[in-house]
């Protein structure tokens, strides 16, 4: 057995880095396709201000964080719906509002803590039974949400105003779509970190897309990447001693940057060898 399965820590580790992995591209695509990516940015910021408050009232800072995202995204598709401001400035209020108040909160609190890093960086040596538990559970019920709600997923992606003549209550689907997010982001928080998932939602996305030919195989490669780049990122941190969150992100990033570089380059390949 190799040396990095020998440790408890690291099979917890990896069993949650397959599920952070999956999950955040699963929903990220509908999220980019909806050019609202940057909700993960948003919610994550709303994710802390939840663990700021969890620490300080000594409760449970994944339930407070999974409270204030689920407020959070009720309040943001609602602006957008009735179109009290446009969709980018409620995500930038949302954003900076929640830093704000999360910066205060520390400071109330005498400053960062090591419990507070482990949240916004993630730590695998802090990955419970309990979180890998509820990231099954969340695993499911994303599943099923986008099984059942494809269609409707689908078409709300690409054209609203068709969607809702064709009856979809694109309301209800953003709505959920934006919760399961602020779900994925909060569960999330030990394996990846609450200010990097984001990264993981998104990114995995760009990469698929370069290369998928349609909608359903953009999801099952957006899910591949996701899943490579948190093995593959666990992997490099376990035997460079590095953070693990920043470890998967990076590996994203560099799958991606390949992913732009590839094309130009063997193009150029192609051309050279014909005129050999």
């Amino acid at each position: 057995m190799p040396e990095i399965f020998q440790y408890d820590f690291m099979v917890k580790a990896f069993i949650g880095g397959i599920l952070v992995g999956g999950l955040a591209p699963a929903l990220g695509l509908f999220l980019v396709l909806r050019r609202l990516a940057m909700i993960s940015d948003s919610l994550s910021h709303v994710a802390l201000t939840g663990v700021a408050i969890g620490l300080l009232t000594r409760t449970s800072p994944p339930i407070a964080g999974l409270g204030a995202t689920a407020v959070a995204a009720v309040a943001i598709e609602t602006v957008r719906l009735r179109r009290l401001m446009p969709g980018d400035a409620a995500l930038a209020v949302v954003l900076y509002s929640a830093l704000a108040v999360a910066v205060v909160i520390i400071s109330l609190a005498d400053g960062f803590n090591v419990d507070l890093f482990a949240y916004l960086f993630g730590s695998i040596l802090t990955v419970t039974s309990t979180d890998l538990w509820l990231l099954a559970g969340l695993t499911v019920i994303v599943v099923g949400f986008v099984l059942a709600f494809y269609s409707e997923l689908s078409q709300s992606s690409f054209d609203t105003d068709l969607a809702r003549s064709n009856g979809v209550h694109v309301f209800r689907v953003n709505l959920a779509l934006a919760i399961l997010t602020g779900a994925t982001i909060t569960l999330s928080m030990r394996v990846v970190g609450v200010l990097l998932v984001g990264a993981l939602i998104v990114v995995p996305v760009m990469v698929s897309l370069r290369f998928a030919t349609g909608l359903k195989i953009a999801l099952l490669g957006g899910v591949a990447v996701g899943v490579g780049s948190a093995l593959a990122g666990l992997t490099i941190a376990f035997y460079a001693n590095v953070a693990a969150g920043g470890a998967i992100v990076l590996t994203s990033v560099g799958v991606l940057i390949l992913s732009m570089a590839a094309p130009p380059v063997l193009g150029r390949l192609r051309r050279l060898l014909r005129q050999a």
